[in-house]
């Protein structure tokens, strides 16, 4: 039987999905919603579904058995729960939510329905990551060095706007912090310095930090630093190095590198990381068998914490601790 997919929120990232479903034999995405009508009948024409402007309309029409959620963080309006309670199992991409009062909503209706749900933090599915993971095991760490350095999305206005999207630690860096939760533990401390000096920000319109240094200290004990800035007009740096007495790994783009004395290693894995967490998703929901989704509501709920309590820190210009 084809698993019947419905989108709300047409723009990159869902386009990126549509790719990932179209290589899976039993995804029929069937339905689309968007808030730009011509956006959503591109994407119905593509798989021959229906496009809708309310997702309420395509909820109450359409016979769906997922639903890929793929908005700006300020703009979850109550689709999750709306599709948890008639049964639907939810992909979220990331971040879940602008604030963890709405993210908690979610998270009890999701809890309550026992529907399945997946988040798109999908450094997760990279095979570099899962060596990294393995690599590390049982290790003790020591340091984390984390960083999302490069410059302003262009063309995306709340992007650039701190009430709608968190700014980048919340937005962007997600990624790094998760991966540092996924790689090494649980993030118990924060301490943000910012740069938010409006003259460097690419756009005038902008009010988010052009830069961030977060020091962050972890349940086991290590410490950490993670960088972000939208400010570069030159080659930046993505990814997330952790160090332990005998080896220090470094993952990136589907890429990691461990060092030892004596050695070097770099891998490289070429596998298509949307796919795997829509096979995943799939599967769960296929089978039942959950095991092979890496990130649900309630673990992608504690990255939030984290990323909004970097984000206050710096504002305040206080250390915060996350509960």
């Amino acid at each position: 039987m084809p698993i019947r997919i419905g989108f709300v929120g047409i723009g990159w990232i869902a386009g990126t999905h549509m790719d990932a479903l179209s290589q899976l034999e039993d995804a029929q995405p069937i339905a689309f919603c968007d808030l730009d009508s011509e956006r959503a009948e591109r994407a119905a024409a593509r798989f021959g579904g229906r496009a809708y402007t309310d997702w309420r309309t395509m909820l109450n029409a359409e016979p769906l058995d997922a639903l890929y959620i793929c908005l700006p963080p300020h703009a979850h309006d109550g689709v999750e729960i709306a599709a948890a309670e008639r049964g639907i199992h939810l992909f979220v991409e990331k971040p879940v939510a602008r604030d963890l009062d709405y993210a908690r909503r979610v998270e009890e209706a999701i809890q309550k329905a026992g529907v399945i749900c997946s988040v798109g933090y999908h450094f997760r599915y990279y095979g570099a990551t899962e060596r990294a993971k393995e690599r590390l095991q049982g290790l003790p760490v020591l340091m984390v060095k984390g960083a999302w350095d490069g410059g302003m999305p262009t063309g995306t206005l709340w992007w650039r706007k701190h009430a709608l999207s968190g700014g980048q630690q919340v937005e962007q860096t997600t990624h790094i912090f998760d991966l540092a939760r996924y790689l090494v533990g649980e993030i118990v401390e924060v301490f943000t310095f910012s740069q938010n000096n409006p003259a460097l920000l690419h756009h005038p319109d902008g009010d988010v930090n052009v830069a961030d240094v977060v020091c962050l200290k972890f349940a086991n004990g290590a410490v950490g630093v993670i960088t972000d800035t939208n400010g570069l007009h030159a080659p930046g740096e993505v990814g997330l190095k952790v160090y332990t007495p005998e080896r220090v790994v470094e993952v990136s783009w589907g890429r990691m590198v461990e060092t030892e004395a004596n050695r070097k290693e770099e891998y490289h894995s070429r596998d298509n990381p949307y796919l795997r967490e829509s096979e995943a998703f799939l599967t769960a929901i296929r089978t039942g068998d959950r095991s092979q989704i890496r990130c649900d509501y309630s673990d992608a709920m504690r990255t939030l914490a984290v990323t909004l309590a970097a984000d206050e820190s710096g504002r305040k210009g206080s250390l915060l601790t996350i509960g």
